[in-house]
């Protein structure tokens, strides 16, 4: 008796609501791109439980593939991290300048660039 492939529609899904490409998935996860398109579009009826963990756990799911973490939770924490990332490049070039930032200046900038990535374009906050 043949049993019924996985059903991943759950995974691709959430992909969507986090407005996440299969390339940025793929990158964060570690599973490669045509691997994470095979197994989201229910082609890869082999797919590795590995590769479904990790890529439940880059879309916030359990292995129930349930909500784990709120979508807002996840894209807040990737602005953060980006924010963080872009405003130290900002605060290392005004220190060669001269120009150095202090830690509230840092934190206020923090804020905003993590406002910004978080109004415009979902598909730029998952780019490198």
């Amino acid at each position: 008796m043949r049993t019924k492939p996985l059903n991943f529609k759950y995974l691709d899904a959430r992909r969507r609501l986090l407005k996440m490409s299969y390339a940025a998935l793929a990158k964060r996860s570690g599973v490669s791109a045509p691997t994470v398109y095979r197994i989201l579009s229910g082609k890869d009826e082999a797919a590795s439980l590995a590769n479904v963990l990790a890529l439940a756990r880059v879309l916030g799911m359990d292995l129930k593939l349930e909500e784990k973490i709120p979508i807002e939770g996840i894209q807040e924490k990737e602005a953060q991290r980006k924010a963080e990332q872009l405003v130290k490049m900002v605060q290392g070039t005004s220190g060669l300048e001269g120009q150095a930032i202090s830690p509230k200046k840092f934190r206020q900038m923090v804020r905003q660039t993590i406002h910004e990535l978080l109004a415009g374009s979902k598909r730029k906050l998952w780019s490198a």
